[in-house]
């Protein structure tokens, strides 16, 4: 899908696979109108979105959850969807409506943890386990995974790759900094820049997993 431009550069967020099916990937505008129901006609340029997102992280973060920026995102991706097929969501204000999604999206992800635990215990109970045989998969995996994410960011649009390898470069101050500075050098808010890269970083990990896998 295409960028948007001008003032609303927020098109449509890949959702982050977290232990259950891949599901189809959000429109530009399903991802307007969550941004129009959260802000509740309060124009907040996707800040509304951004805090929403924070703190779905947080409650997943609390709950011990390893990856609960993905978490976070399937809850919004999940909500997303229910306004692009119903329209509107009136029986709840968005914030208890998010958390009520969330609380479904940790007992899938427990359910799902629970399953690769037991699987991974039966799997270590077998005699023929080799211990130096499962180091050298897993550091071939590891080698699979750093190819695939060179591939991947290879072939992103020349302006996206610049993105999403300048938005993570440095650590605490020089991070934000370096953040700010490029929003200034594309001319959106930090805000803006903010959702675009998680659109991106979506894509590619979306890429990796594919590659990854074979797919």
């Amino acid at each position: 899908m295409g960028e948007a431009g001008g003032g609303s550069r927020m098109g449509d967020v890949s959702v982050q696979k977290a232990g259950w099916k891949k599901e189809r990937a959000l429109t530009r505008g399903a991802f307007h109108r969550l941004l129009g129901w959260l802000d509740e006609g309060s124009e907040s340029e996707g800040e509304k979105y951004l805090e929403m997102r924070r703190r779905l992280a947080s409650y997943f973060d609390r709950k011990g959850c390893p990856v609960p920026d993905e978490l976070a995102d399937e809850t919004l991706n999940r909500v997303a969807r229910r306004l692009e097929e119903e329209g509107s969501i009136e029986s709840e204000a968005p914030a208890k409506y998010c958390y009520t999604v969330a609380r479904y999206v940790f007992l899938e992800h427990l359910r799902a943890a629970q399953k690769t635990g037991a699987l991974r215990a039966d799997i270590g109970q077998r005699p023929d386990d080799d211990s130096a045989a499962r180091e050298t998969h897993e550091r071939e995996a590891r080698e699979k995974l750093l190819g695939c994410l060179e591939r991947c960011t290879g072939e992103l649009e020349p302006l996206n790759r610049e993105i999403i390898t300048r938005y993570y470069v440095g650590r605490e101050r020089v991070k934000i900094e370096n953040r700010r500075a490029l929003a200034e050098e594309l001319g959106i808010t930090p805000n803006a820049l903010s959702i675009r890269a998680c659109r991106i970083r979506g894509r590619l990990e979306d890429c990796v997993k594919r590659c990854a896998g074979g797919g």
